[in-house]
């Protein structure tokens, strides 16, 4: 099982050009899946990796939602397509001493799936969050989950992430932060929430 102490999360281009050719899914569906992987990641204190790809010349910054989420770091900037592939990437997950790996990249078919197939051969335990990720087209995506899967990766989502890393409601250190990310990007799950604790159901 994925926990707060075994689990790292690396989140991999989420950049504006990227962004812009997405049409395996709604965009700013995506957007806002991979903001609540983040906040889930801060939630639970997972270490957490960022990278670009030519932020400057070519694909632009860090989304501005997910520096928000972590406004003290500076994501590895890069020019090779494969994370994996740069000494500062891989030793930053390194450095997480954690043997479960969270990855979520844009494109599915290149961001995601090199580090990932790189990350599985080096020994990690890969899970790719499927819902925060997407690919140039649907084919593309659903081409790169299977290479994936045949792979050994293990597709999971943001909120079945989030449940998992909270497991006991009755946690109270994290539950009211884990409530506030459900309320905003949940949909019908967190729109349930926000019924459920309408005083005046009480």
């Amino acid at each position: 099982m994925l926990t707060p102490a075994n689990a790292a999360l690396a989140l991999i281009d989420y950049q504006p050009q990227p962004v812009f050719h997405i049409q395996s899914m709604d965009r700013q569906l995506l957007v806002g899946n991979v903001v609540a992987l983040a906040r889930t990641a801060r939630l639970f204190r997972l270490p957490t990796v960022l990278t670009t790809v030519v932020a400057r010349d070519f694909a632009g910054p860090l989304l501005p939602q997910l520096a928000e989420v972590f406004p003290e770091q500076e994501p590895i900037d890069r020019t090779n397509l494969n994370a994996w592939q740069v000494d500062a990437f891989r030793s930053a997950v390194e450095a997480t001493g954690r043997s479960k790996l969270l990855m979520a990249g844009i494109w599915t078919e290149v961001c995601l799936m090199t580090p990932a197939l790189s990350a599985l051969e080096a020994g990690y335990e890969v899970y790719f969050v499927v819902d925060a990720v997407g690919g140039v087209s649907a084919e593309a995506h659903t081409a790169a989950v299977h290479r994936l899967v045949r792979a050994g990766a293990v597709p999971v989502t943001w909120i079945a992430v989030l449940q998992e890393l909270q497991r006991d409601w009755s946690r109270t250190d994290t539950v009211d932060g884990a409530y506030e990310i459900a309320r905003a990007y949940g949909g019908s799950w967190g729109q349930g929430i926000v019924y459920r604790q309408d005083p005046s159901l009480t």
